[in-house]
């Protein structure tokens, strides 16, 4: 851990618990009182730093002290290297300094001004989700679709063949698309994560299946998932075919896809994986996997029960 590192822990744990630092005024050690508003600036500023010594080995500027709005309390602030700012509370007297976690909150509202506040939030979600699913549907058309394709909620993924978090998410959305038949559709999205070695070139050969038949991406991403452990880089591609094994297509023209970093294909099967790539970004995605439930995002390796609810509100939003 870095001096910064453990420097920002220690003052997020005395913000957490909220810490009262005795900090000398210049009453109890008989200074002058007369000190300039530079000199108590500097004054606070040297006990901090003997308060947590880690100080010392950063830039550290004290801002200005000014009112509250709180009697008996100033508020500042200080910051570290020119990036991470520390606010706090402090006594006139400067025996007492309060490190903030977060900006005040305004906790004077009723029940039911909380209850229409509630209500006004979540129609604002509804409506943001409403037209983040609607970009999606038009930024996916065209994939390959688990499900039934009229169903009225849309589950995009966004996912690593490689990715372990993703074999196990596979598992659960098996069993949502086994529960809700009729109301939910799969739509996956190739996110290859850079440090999966194989994600990739398992991207590039499910798009070249599914380029001549859905139902060959499907068993090929089927294969990925439940057969995870045994697919390395070296063999990805003969692991690939052997999935293919059967399925209705021309391997001949899918392994020159999938296979030839040279071909046109190739290439073009590349382009869409990077496309991918790009769409997640564009939506926010950093891990797999990612879901957007109608345009409500939930990532990670969800149980059953967060999709249950997300499918719940997606009908109610739709109604």
């Amino acid at each position: 851990m870095s001096t910064q590192e453990h420097m920002k822990k220690l003052l997020i744990s005395a913000m957490l618990a909220f810490l009262v630092l005795g900090c000398s005024s210049p009453q109890a050690n008989g200074q002058a009182t007369d000190e300039t508003a530079e000199q108590r600036k500097e004054r606070i500023l040297t006990n901090l730093k003997f308060l947590f010594p880690q100080l010392q080995e950063h830039d550290v500027v004290m801002g200005e002290l000014e009112a509250s709005g709180i009697d008996g309390l100033e508020q500042g602030s200080f910051v570290i290297n020119g990036r991470q700012t520390q606010k706090f509370l402090v006594t006139a007297d400067d025996k007492q300094l309060f490190l903030l976690a977060a900006d005040p909150l305004d906790v004077s509202r009723t029940s039911e001004e909380l209850a229409a506040l509630q209500t006004e939030q979540e129609a604002a979600a509804a409506r943001e989700a409403q037209e983040r699913g609607a970009e999606l549907a038009q930024a996916v058309a065209g994939l390959p679709v688990r499900g039934n394709p009229d169903a009225p909620v849309t589950i995009v993924e966004f996912s690593d063949f490689q990715c372990p978090y993703c074999a196990r998410a596979y598992n659960t959305v098996e069993e949502v698309l086994a529960k809700y038949p009729d109301d939910v559709k799969l739509v996956y999205v190739h996110f290859p994560l850079p440090n999966h070695p194989w994600a990739k070139p398992a991207a590039i050969a499910a798009v070249c299946a599914a380029q001549q038949n859905d139902g060959a991406f499907w068993t090929l991403h089927d294969g990925y998932f439940e057969n995870q452990g045994s697919i390395n880089p070296g063999n990805v591609i003969e692991k690939s075919k052997a999935f293919l094994d059967g399925a209705d297509i021309d391997l001949e023209a899918w392994a020159a896809c999938a296979g030839d970093a040279g071909s046109e294909a190739y290439q073009g099967a590349e382009a869409a994986v990077e496309g991918a790539l790009q769409m997640g970004n564009k939506f926010g995605v950093s891990g797999t996997p990612g879901f957007f439930v109608n345009g409500r995002f939930v990532s990670g390796a969800q149980p059953l029960e967060t999709f249950e609810a997300l499918i719940s509100q997606a009908k109610q939003d739709v109604q």
